[in-house]
C-alpha cells in the first residue's frame, strides 16, 4: 500500500531546502518580496532564515522516514 503522507513531507522538505538556499545566497534586496526579510536596497543575507528553513527541511525529513518505515502492523 502507498503511504502518500511522507511523500508529501519529502516534498514539503525538498521546497524548504530551495528556500533555504534563496535566502543563503540571496542578499535582502534580492529576494521575492513575498518572503520575509525583504528589505530594498540591503546587501544583507539572512542567514538565521536560512538556517531556520534547513531546520524545518530537516525535521519534515526526518518525520518523512519514521512514517514511512513504520507499517500499519506498527498502530
Amino acid at each position: 500500500m502507498t503511504k502518500p503522507v511522507p511523500w508529501i513531507l519529502g516534498i514539503i522538505g525538498v521546497v524548504f531546502i530551495g528556500v533555504a538556499l534563496v535566502y543563503w545566497l540571496t542578499p535582502a534586496e534580492g529576494l521575492p518580496s513575498f518572503l520575509p526579510g525583504f528589505e530594498p536596497g540591503s546587501d544583507h543575507v539572512h542567514l538565521t532564515h536560512a538556517l531556520g528553513s534547513l531546520v524545518i527541511a530537516l525535521a519534515l525529513f526526518g518525520i518523512a522516514i519514521i512514517w514511512f518505515q513504520l507499517s500499519s502492523e506498527d498502530y
